[in-house]
C-alpha cells in the first residue's frame, strides 16, 4: 500500500488532463433551465427550424431501403464527391474525393481528429479568442499546449495578424481559427485573412480552419482560408451541414486537406468512431443536392432577426456591434459592475431569459454575454422586454 493510501488519501482513477479540464460554461446554465419553466432562451447555438424535407425524406427512404451498415471509414464516397464539387463550385479548391476528404460526426469531431492528428506533446497552437467552446480542450486533450490571443469589440472582434505573430515560438506547430466567429459573429476581410496567410507560410504553420458558419454572412463575402494562395496544402478545412441546413442532430462534418493529412485523420477516425452516422450521410447527399433555396431562405430570415436583436440589445443600453456573420451578437455589458457570469445567472433567475456568459468563451469575453438570435421574433421581442426591465432595475438601485 502506498504512503498516500496509508493516510487515508482516495487514489485517482481519472486522467490528469481531464481534471485539469474546466467544465464548459455553458453546460451549467441549461442544466438550470431544464427545471424551469416559461424560459425564453437565447443560447442554445443551434437552428431552429426544421430540416427541409427533401433532406428528412432522404433519410427515410434509405432506412426504408435497409442502408444501416458501416459505410467506409472515410464516408460513403457519394457524399466526398458531393462535398469536393461544392468545394470547387464555391471557392475554386480541389480535394480529391478519394483521399482528401472525410466525413465525421460533427466539425467538432472534425476538429478534434485534426488536433490529434498533428501535435505532438508541448506542440502550441494558437487560438484567436473570444473561441468555440471545445478548441481549447481539444488542444489540450492532444497533449498540446492552447495559445490564446484575445480580439477585441474596438476591432470588431476580429484577431489582429500582428498579435498572432507575436506569439508564435519555435514550438508553434498550428493556428486554429473560426470565422465566421461563435461567439462574435465576427467575419475576417481577405486582406487580413492573407496576412495571416503570410505568417503562417513564413513560419512553416498548419492552419486549422473552422467555415461551419460559412453560409451565414450578411452583406460581406466569406473567405475560405484554404482557397488563399498557397495555402490549400498547409490548411485543414472543416465544415458541415449543422448550420447551413439545420441539421444539428443529424452530426455530419467534414474535414479536407493533403492526402498525407486525411490519412492520418482517418487512422484516428476508424479506431475511435469507425464512420459517421449512414443515414445522417445520405441527408447530407440530398441537402448538396436540394441547391441553395432552403439555405437563403434561413440566411434571410436570421438576418431580419439580426437587425431586430442588435437595435433591440443598443437601445437597452448594451453596446452592441453588428454581427456580419453565424447567429450571435455578444453586447458589452461592461457599464452594468458585474461578471457575465453574474449578469447571467441573475437574468436567467429573475427574468427566465437565458443567454451565455462571455466569460464561457476565454478570458476576453468577459463583459459580454452571447445572445444567439436564431429563435423566433417573438421570442427575440419577448426576451428584449425582460432584459430591459432588468437591466432598468439593475440601473435604477445604483
Amino acid at each position: 500500500m502506498s504512503n498516500k493510501q496509508e493516510a487515508g488519501q482516495q487514489k485517482s482513477y481519472l486522467s490528469q488532463r481531464v481534471r485539469d479540464l474546466a467544465p464548459s460554461g455553458i453546460r451549467k446554465f441549461f442544466d438550470i433551465i431544464y427545471t424551469m419553466d416559461d424560459v425564453v432562451s437565447l443560447g442554445v447555438g443551434e437552428p431552429d427550424f426544421v430540416t427541409p424535407w427533401r433532406i428528412r425524406e432522404a433519410a427515410i427512404y434509405s432506412l426504408e431501403k435497409g442502408y444501416t451498415m458501416y459505410t467506409s471509414n472515410f464516408g460513403l464516397l457519394e457524399l466526398r464527391q458531393g462535398i469536393s464539387r461544392y468545394l470547387n463550385e464555391r471557392y475554386d479548391l480541389s480535394y480529391d474525393p478519394a483521399n482528401q476528404v472525410i466525413v465525421t460526426v460533427g466539425a467538432s469531431q472534425a476538429i478534434d481528429l485534426a488536433m490529434r492528428a498533428i501535435l505532438d506533446p508541448g506542440d502550441e497552437v494558437i487560438i484567436p479568442e473570444p473561441t468555440y467552446v471545445s478548441y481549447v480542450p481539444c488542444v489540450s486533450l492532444s497533449g498540446g499546449i492552447p495559445v490564446t490571443v484575445p480580439t477585441h469589440m474596438e476591432n470588431s472582434f476580429r484577431v489582429q495578424p500582428a498579435d498572432i505573430e507575436a506569439r508564435i515560438t519555435p514550438r508553434t506547430k498550428a493556428i486554429l481559427m473560426g470565422y465566421p466567429n461563435n461567439p462574435t459573429g465576427a467575419v475576417m476581410p481577405r486582406a487580413e485573412m492573407e496576412q495571416i496567410a503570410d505568417i503562417a507560410r513564413c513560419h512553416d504553420l498548419i492552419v486549422v480552419s473552422d467555415e461551419i458558419y460559412e453560409r451565414l454572412v450578411y452583406g460581406v463575402e466569406h473567405i475560405c482560408f484554404a482557397s488563399l494562395p498557397g495555402m490549400a496544402e498547409r490548411t485543414i478545412h472543416v465544415g458541415g451541414f449543422s448550420k447551413s441546413y439545420a441539421m444539428t442532430g443529424w452530426r455530419i462534418g467534414y474535414a479536407c486537406s493533403s492526402p498525407e493529412i486525411i490519412e492520418a485523420i482517418m487512422k484516428v477516425h476508424q479506431y475511435t468512431m469507425m464512420c459517421a452516422p449512414t443515414q445522417g450521410q445520405m441527408a447530407a447527399i440530398e441537402a448538396l443536392r436540394s441547391g441553395d433555396g432552403p439555405v437563403e431562405e434561413m440566411r434571410e430570415e436570421y438576418n431580419r432577426r439580426r437587425h431586430l436583436m442588435v437595435a433591440g440589445l443598443n437601445r437597452l443600453g448594451l453596446s452592441c456591434l453588428e454581427p456580419q456573420g453565424a447567429f450571435y451578437t455578444f453586447p458589452s455589458i461592461k457599464g452594468l459592475d458585474m461578471s457575465s457570469d453574474e449578469f447571467a445567472e441573475r437574468l436567467l433567475m429573475e427574468e427566465r431569459v437565458a443567454l451565455v456568459p462571455g466569460s464561457a468563451f476565454g478570458p476576453s469575453g468577459e463583459g459580454h454575454v452571447r445572445c444567439c438570435y436564431a429563435v423566433s421574433t417573438e421570442e427575440i421581442e419577448e426576451a428584449l422586454e425582460r432584459m430591459g426591465r432588468f437591466v432598468g432595475n439593475l440601473k435604477g438601485g445604483r
